[in-house]
């Protein structure tokens, strides 16, 4: 039996990548990371409940370069969500859908999020 040639669905290389679609995956890769701060974010509070020692030990490890860089990336991932947390709220009452309200809006949850990093980290650490 011949099998009859149909057309095929569209593929990921029909369409043209947008920043909506980057914006989306990152929604939910820093979620995916925050969980993780949270773990971490428990760690220490229980490090604390467990004596000084054990504070000391989660503290100076939080306080060296890797946990430096971590806690960087866990207050753009905080920013980043909060801030397309807020443009989903705008979208889940009808606002902001037209092509370029989304395109703006979406360049300016990332905007924002560098800026309140960096502004957070400029207050933190003086």
């Amino acid at each position: 039996m011949a099998r009859a040639e149909r057309p095929l669905s569209p593929h990921l290389d029909v369409y043209r990548w947008q920043i909506a679609n980057t914006l989306s995956i990152l929604h939910r890769a820093t979620g995916v990371a925050l969980s993780f701060g949270a773990l971490v974010l428990a760690g220490w509070l229980i490090s604390i409940a467990a004596g000084y020692d054990a504070y000391a030990r989660v503290a100076t490890w939080l306080a060296g370069p890797i946990g430096a860089l971590l806690l960087f990336g866990w207050s753009f991932c905080f920013f980043y969500h909060l801030a397309n947390g807020i443009r989903h709220l705008f979208w889940d009452v009808g606002r902001g859908f037209e092509k370029a309200t989304a395109q703006r809006s979406g360049w300016a949850v990332v905007i924002s999020s560098v800026v309140l990093t960096v502004g957070f980290w400029a207050v933190a650490l003086t």
